[in-house]
């Protein structure tokens, strides 16, 4: 008989799993175990574990389920990971508002429409442009690291770009991003959860001062506009400065970290299998097709967090109001359930992931990631002959947040 504390202790034994450098390269074996002890399943650390798509699809789209926002980590107290400084600053970025606030925040926010996205797309192709004229020299000399050189830059110069960010600024902007996220991971360490501090704070500094300057000087930018925007539904000057602040802050972060994981992970699926590289070469046109694949296949965030809003049950779980639901999205995404042979790449697929989250916190900057992915493949194998996989790539010391520490790659 399977029972809630048998569930625990299975679960505290492939989560150990999950944190060792084999499971952090290869978690899906392990998801399978955990997605055989059921649709949900109890969380060594309370909550529950979601595995199977369908649930996670629902949850995401109902709004029975919230986001942990910043009343929700005030009730777990001051000794928890979600009073930490980096933590609380966070909770009032757009990803983790509920209505109404989000309904507010997102309507200044603005979005991505046609014109937008053909604009920066002009950018992108010029960037990626750069980017590959620089990898294809480096490349002919020996081998090179595809994820610093390419990664690693593109979401950065797109994005700083975008707001107008000094390029001087851009390497420390994309340093403190990555201490940054520790503060969303699943299980983050004390140690990994101070760099997030230090990290918030500088990233707080830097995006008050940009906002003031902006204040002072507006111009044709998205952080300019956003200033528009808030002093017209916000007659408290210091705080729609905040709230432009926050959007600053989470565009950056949403920009910038995920976008880096997916260009390395699509370019690893494309390098590893040489009939992928000839595929894309002979039919550009299923370039879409397989960056929404590589989504599925191993997306850049392998869970989303959410919360009851009421006394619920799910899938013949009693869930309480408050309690937290992980959503193991990386284990979801290879359900039999909802894909034939899950575990084999195939960009004929029909499309069907949760990468973007969904319902009301759909991410806002999916178009963006899209746009940037798509361009760099369609250069790629257009520019470069085929490239190889020097070594198997270093994973960063993470559950949720994927991050190829590299992606060493020479001349087939």
């Amino acid at each position: 008989m399977i029972t809630a504390t048998t569930d625990r202790r299975t679960a505290v034994s492939l989560f150990s799993r999950l944190r060792t450098a084999e499971g952090q390269k290869d978690p899906f074996p392990i998801y399978t175990e955990l997605r055989s002890r059921g649709g949900v399943v109890p969380a060594p650390w309370g909550g529950f574990l979601v595995t199977h798509y369908d649930l996670c699809d629902r949850i995401l789209r109902s709004n029975k389920w919230l986001e942990p926002d910043t009343r929700w980590r005030e009730k777990q107290g001051l000794r928890t990971r979600w009073s930490a400084p980096s933590a609380r600053e966070i909770s009032r970025t757009l990803p983790a508002l509920n209505p109404p606030e989000h309904t507010r925040v997102r309507r200044a926010a603005g979005g991505f429409d046609r014109s937008t996205v053909q604009q920066i797309g002009q950018r992108v192709e010029r960037i990626v442009e750069t980017l590959l004229i620089s990898l294809t020299r480096q490349v002919h000399e020996g081998e090179v690291d595809f994820a610093a050189l390419i990664s690693e830059e593109l979401p950065v110069a797109t994005v700083g770009d975008w707001l107008a960010l000094p390029p001087a600024d851009w390497p420390r902007l994309r340093e403190l991003t990555h201490e940054q996220v520790f503060t969303q991971e699943l299980l983050p360490s004390a140690s990994q959860l101070a760099r997030s501090d230090l990290a918030m704070v500088e990233l707080r500094n830097y995006f008050v001062e940009l906002v003031r300057e902006r204040r002072r000087h507006l111009r044709e930018d998205p952080v300019s506009r956003w200033i528009t925007a808030w002093d017209a539904m916000e007659p408290d000057q210091d705080k729609a400065d905040e709230a432009v602040y926050f959007l600053a802050l989470f565009v950056l972060l949403a920009a910038l970290e995920t976008t880096s994981t997916l260009l390395s992970t699509v370019t690893l699926q494309l390098i590893e299998n040489p009939d992928h590289w000839n595929l894309l070469i002979t039919r550009p046109n299923l370039v879409p097709a397989f960056v929404e694949e590589s989504l599925r296949f191993d997306p850049p965030s392998h869970v989303i967090s959410r919360v009851a809003a009421n006394d619920c049950t799910l899938d013949g779980v009693d869930v309480r109001a408050d309690d937290m639901v992980h959503l193991m999205i990386g284990a979801a995404h290879r359900d039999p359930a909802r894909h034939a042979n899950p575990d084999r790449f195939d960009p004929h697929r029909k499309p069907g992931h949760l990468a973007f989250s969904g319902g009301l916190h759909y991410c806002l900057g999916a178009p963006l990631a899209r746009l940037e992915a798509q361009t760099l493949l369609r250069q790629l194998v257009r520019r470069l002959p085929r490239l190889t996989l020097v070594r198997r790539p270093v994973m960063a010391p993470r559950v949720a947040f994927r991050r190829l520490l590299n992606l060493d790659v020479a001349l087939a």
